[in-house]
């Protein structure tokens, strides 16, 4: 699965909306509320860490770095 798919997969399982998501980025995080600004990012692959990391806390989702077994 790419980042545009895995990303848009995990916004729909948290139960968000792309706008809604990005509602609360903007008002916690200070981000562009523009859904096309983030689709763009992710059609580009261009998202940072610290975006990808934002968005999972307002999806209420923690990102752990786990060693393969």
């Amino acid at each position: 699965m790419n980042i545009r798919n895995e990303i848009k997969s995990q916004i729909i399982r948290a139960g968000f909306t792309m706008q809604e998501a990005l509602d609360r980025l903007a008002e916690e995080h200070d981000w562009s509320d523009s859904v096309s600004n983030l689709s763009a990012k992710l059609q580009r692959e261009s998202i940072r860490y610290k975006e990808v990391m934002e968005l999972a806390d307002v999806l209420g989702y923690e990102l752990i770095w786990q060693k393969r077994r």
